[in-house]
């Protein structure tokens, strides 16, 4: 499969997707760590005691970035897959694929970091618009079967 090089750049950049998800994970246990507030009471009480058992707005955010991220990424991963199977060409897919990919970075950047609006959203919006270009060009594909 990663004969095909449309398929090998889709793997490349979900791969540093995936990775990126990982980091904020890792970020989200620092977090909790650092500010002592652990979602479970077991947990709490390993790091001091029940009171610490509690939210806390920076996990939080850490959290909505994480969610943000799989409620955007999983859906990549079904659509660049599929979308690489319909033979775009090598630059008009990896422009799709970049474009993805710094506008999901820009975003988690913009999300823990709590930078000024409107720049979360803007690269949410960007980070968007590669993922419908792929999925109209496979209806198109898919519709030319029928």
């Amino acid at each position: 499969m990663l004969e095909n090089v449309v398929f090998a750049s889709f793997v490349f950049y979900s791969t540093l997707l995936i990775l990126k998800m990982f980091a904020i994970a890792v970020i989200t246990g620092q977090v909790r760590l650092r500010k002592k507030a652990f979602a479970n009471p077991e947990d709490a009480l390993r790091h001091g005691g029940i009171q610490y058992f509690r939210e806390d707005p920076d996990v939080e955010r850490c959290r909505r970035a994480h969610r943000n991220d799989m409620e955007n990424i999983f859906p990549f991963l079904f659509l660049g897959a599929v979308y690489s199977m319909t033979e775009p060409t090598l630059l008009v897919a990896r422009i799709h694929f970049q474009v993805f990919f710094v506008g999901r970075l820009v975003h988690t950047v913009a999300y823990l970091c709590a930078l000024k609006a409107p720049t979360r959203s803007l690269a949410y919006t960007v980070a968007q618009v590669p993922c419908v270009s792929m999925a109209v060009q496979i209806l198109i594909a898919v519709a030319t079967y029928w």
